[in-house]
């Protein structure tokens, strides 16, 4: 697999050296096809993901506890949470945050066409369309029913590894088959590219910002060193293991976003930051459903919403291998609160408080934050905001860390789930772990040559790969309802219920389904796949 995966990465690398235009042509052809046809299908799963979460989260199955009655967390609730916000996150925690807002309160978005852009309506419609692209669907599909399907895998004997979503659905056809190859070679890729890319922006951005900055010419050299020092220190974080180095990051860049949000909180305007988190929040509480299944401008949607729910989805299977890792002895519950409740509120916040305030900024003195954002993009908006704040200079070399330490926790934590991808049994090794960093920053690296439209081709990719990375997906929303039930049954959670007249033939797919009555033998609970022993 690793061979597979990193062969095609370094083609498509190799493709977009040699002839740019012409892989960029294929590369917006294919994506414009895929948004505009299987846009609707991940508009509807993201919305059923966060549903079907929030029922198992609430119901009766909320109390099951994830790998077994016995099992404890390995990690405090802080340095849980703070993994699974960073490393979701990741730099579009602040090269979004700012720009996105204040390009749909210039820009109105389709859904909002009646309301008058730059007018106080429209601070919280865009605001509401932001919240829609990063909130609650977005962080369900990365960490709540795969999650849960992939740790009770890893019960029965499976690797930590994409196929794994498939277990409950195709059983252990899928443990050595070609189709299982084929799975996790596309799950691997999707992730690579939607990783690799914010690599690139990244070197983009920080280039950029020293440039207004500190007056250093923003050339290639700048962006290499750039991205050199952030793989250097992810190669670091991934070898050092989850509990140190990935721990550590996770930790740090939460306390760093903190701290910037309280910079900008005092500096910026408070009062016009949370009336404007208030009124976005109602908006987008009232066309919650509406925002998720939009179809009006379909070239839109394709550049927008399908795009980041496309992108996603995308990492939804690797994402799903992280956060198994880290939540083993947690239960239902406190994943769906720790994973699709808490962290998109915080995110919705952490937008308000960047973007609010570039509204506010805009709103004050108009074309200073939206003259930036049209001429150069969304790299620009963050810094051109910091420069209109008290200590600018400070402030934005304080983004420019923060973005930094953000990609770095995406990094490491997918180098590591890629590994693990790889590995069929126990932990990656060091050498494998660090081969995953070393290739993604080396891919950034080289395709940053090409401009900013090589690596905006292979992030467009990994909408692309979400194609069957959906269908892999899919199952996962009655799968992960039923391995919750079976696992309630075990822990006593739920009674089991009184045995039928209907006997479903041995080795049927019914038959695995079927619950245990109380009084069944030990050998027919193993046969049902209902009690795991070490054997397996």
């Amino acid at each position: 697999m690793l061979a597979i995966s990193g062969g095609l990465l370094l083609a498509f690398v190799l493709a977009a050296l040699i002839a740019p235009a012409a892989t960029g042509d294929v590369v917006d052809t294919v994506f414009a096809f895929a948004a505009r046809w299987f846009g609707p299908l991940w508009q509807v799963f993201l919305l059923a993901t966060f549903g079907v979460a929030l029922w198992l989260g609430f119901s009766r199955f909320g109390k099951v506890r994830l790998g077994g009655s016995g099992a404890r967390p390995e990690y405090g609730r802080f340095q849980w949470v703070a993994m699974i916000m960073s490393t979701l996150l990741a730099g579009g925690g602040v090269f979004f945050a700012a720009g996105e807002p204040v390009q749909h309160y210039i820009e109105t978005p389709p859904f909002y066409e009646g309301v008058k852009s730059g007018s106080r309506q429209a601070a919280n419609a865009a605001l509401a369309q932001s919240f829609a692209h990063w909130g609650f669907l977005a962080w369900a599909v990365l960490g709540t029913l795969a999650s849960i399907v992939m740790i009770r895998g890893q019960e029965r004997g499976m690797p930590l590894r994409p196929r794994t979503l498939l277990y409950p659905f195709l059983g252990e056809r899928i443990r050595h088959s070609k189709l299982a190859a084929a799975v996790d070679v596309v799950c691997v890729i999707a992730v690579v590219a939607g990783t690799v890319g914010p690599i690139g922006f990244l070197g983009l951005q920080v280039s950029y910002g020293l440039s207004q900055v500190f007056g250093i010419s923003g050339g290639y050299p700048v962006q290499l060193g750039v991205i050199v020092l952030l793989t250097v220190v992810a190669v670091l974080s991934v070898a050092s293991g989850v509990s140190r180095g990935i721990q550590f990051f996770s930790k740090a860049n939460v306390w760093l976003a903190v701290a910037l949000m309280a910079v900008f909180l005092v500096l910026g305007s408070l009062g016009f930051v949370l009336d404007s988190f208030l009124g976005g929040l109602g908006q987008y509480a009232r066309d919650f459903v509406p925002l998720a299944l939009n179809r009006g401008d379909h070239a839109w949607l394709g550049s927008w919403t399908v795009f980041f729910f496309g992108w996603f989805l995308g990492y939804g299977p690797l994402m799903s291998i992280f956060v198994a890792r880290i939540s083993r002895g947690r239960t239902v519950r406190d994943l769906v609160v720790s994973t699709a409740i808490i962290p998109p509120l915080a995110t919705m916040f952490w937008f308000t408080v960047f973007g609010g305030t570039g509204i506010f900024l805009e709103q004050r003195s108009p074309g200073t934050i939206s003259g930036p954002l049209k001429a150069v993009g969304m790299d620009a908006a963050v810094i051109s905001m910091a420069e209109q704040l008290p200590m600018g200079a400070v402030v934005a070399v304080a983004l420019l860390l923060l973005t930094i330490t953000f990609v770095v926790t995406t990094t490491d934590s997918m180098s590591y789930s890629i590994a693990a991808a790889g590995t069929k049994f126990g932990e990656p090794t060091r050498a494998v772990r660090a081969f995953w960093a070393l290739l993604m920053g080396a891919a950034a690296a080289v395709l940053i040559l090409v401009g900013d439209g090589g690596i905006t081709a292979l992030q467009s990719f990994i909408v692309v790969t979400a194609v069957p990375v959906g269908f892999i997906m899919l199952p996962t929303l009655w799968t992960a309802p039923r391995v919750a039930k079976e696992m309630a049954l075990e822990q006593g959670v739920l009674a089991p219920g009184p045995p039928t007249a209907a006997v479903p033939p041995p080795g049927s797919r019914a038959a695995e389904d079927a619950p245990v009555a109380p009084e069944a033998t030990a050998s027919k609970e193993s046969e049902n796949g209902l009690v795991t022993s070490d054997h397996e």
